[in-house]
Order: structure tokens, then C-alpha cells, then sequence
């Protein structure tokens, strides 16, 4: 139990370090003429994810049943998306967000993740919640936020592409590299 109060504890401050860098990023995007997209969703998309926070402290603080059998490989992908995270925000610098906020007439990161894959936040996110209910048996958070982010990114991804490509050299840049299954548009 003490394990999981610690992990709760550093993913929580986790997510309060990266809305404040989000937010610091987003008024220096916004100072320089930036627009924001898909406000919509996007407060779906965040109560999804506390409501992810809540449900896994429900089903693994309180129902607690115990860590995985397989804790040291999981705990292993856990730190390996978070260097992968490290690794996502370090190659955006200041326009890494969690809103879709597009600074018109730049270029676009296609150095770091971005040069292996479009959206490799998302890819990392996914991952992670699989990883952070399975560490801990919570099955249930497992599925309902698999499918919930899943739904969740196929509103969002095309939002956002559409945004970059309208606004920067997107679909010059990205134009071969691989996207988000389900999002891709064919091109006629």
C-alpha cells in the first residue's frame, strides 16, 4: 500500500509540474499570435483523465489487491515512457502543450520522437494507461480508460493535424511519417 501512495503521490506532482509548464508554454505561444483549437474536447479530454486519477485511487487505494506479479517489468515500461515523455516535451520546448495551441507560420518539430512517429505524447499516454492500473491489478481503470482515451484521441488527433496543417508546413514535414491508427486520412 505504501508503494502505491508514493507512485499516486510523484504522478500527481507530475501532472501539476507539466500543467504549469503547459501553461507558461501556452502564454508564450499566445503572446506570439498563437490559436487554440478544439477547446471542446479538450475539457473531455481532461476530465477523462481525473476522472482516470479518481477511479484508480478507488480500485487500487482503497479496493487495493495488491501489485502485480510482473511489478518489475511493468515498473520498467512505467520509467521507459516516462524518459519517453522527458524526451516528447525536451523536442517541443516552448510548444509543448496539453491544449492544441499552433503558433501560425512555423515549423514544425520533426527532430527527437516526431522524426519516428506524429504523435508520440498520445503513443506514451496510451501506454502509460495501461501500464499504471495493471501495476497495480486495477482492471477496471484498465479497460474503461483504454477504450475512453482511445475514443478520446480519435476526435482529437484529426483536430489537431488539421490545425497544423492549416496553420504550418505540417503536411510537408509529416507527410511519410507515421500517424495514429484510425486517424490517418486517405488521400484521394
Amino acid at each position: 500500500m505504501i508503494f502505491f501512495i508514493l507512485f499516486f503521490l510523484v504522478l500527481a506532482v507530475q501532472r501539476v509540474v507539466e500543467l504549469i509548464i503547459a501553461r507558461k508554454n501556452e502564454k508564450w505561444m499566445k503572446k506570439r499570435g498563437a490559436k487554440e483549437y478544439g477547446q471542446n474536447h479538450y475539457r473531455a479530454m481532461v476530465m477523462i483523465h481525473t476522472a482516470f486519477f479518481a477511479s484508480l485511487l478507488i480500485e487500487a487505494g482503497i479496493f487495493h489487491s495488491g501489485i502485480h506479479p510482473q511489478w518489475k517489468y511493468l515498473l520498467a515500461g512505467f520509467i521507459l515512457t516516462q524518459a519517453g515523455r522527458i524526451w516528447v516535451i525536451s523536442s517541443l520546448g516552448r510548444y509543448w502543450n496539453t491544449k492544441i495551441i499552433v503558433l501560425p507560420d512555423t515549423e514544425v518539430v520533426a527532430t527527437g520522437p516526431y522524426k519516428f512517429f506524429r504523435h508520440p505524447n498520445y503513443l506514451i499516454v496510451t501506454v502509460e494507461l495501461a501500464i499504471i492500473p495493471l501495476l497495480f491489478n486495477a482492471y477496471w481503470t484498465l479497460i474503461i480508460f483504454a477504450v475512453l482515451n482511445q475514443l478520446i484521441l480519435l476526435t482529437r488527433i484529426p483536430v489537431e493535424e488539421e490545425a497544423l496543417t492549416r496553420q504550418t508546413n505540417y503536411k510537408h514535414v509529416h507527410l511519410s511519417t507515421p500517424g495514429w491508427i484510425g486517424t490517418e486520412k486517405k488521400e484521394k
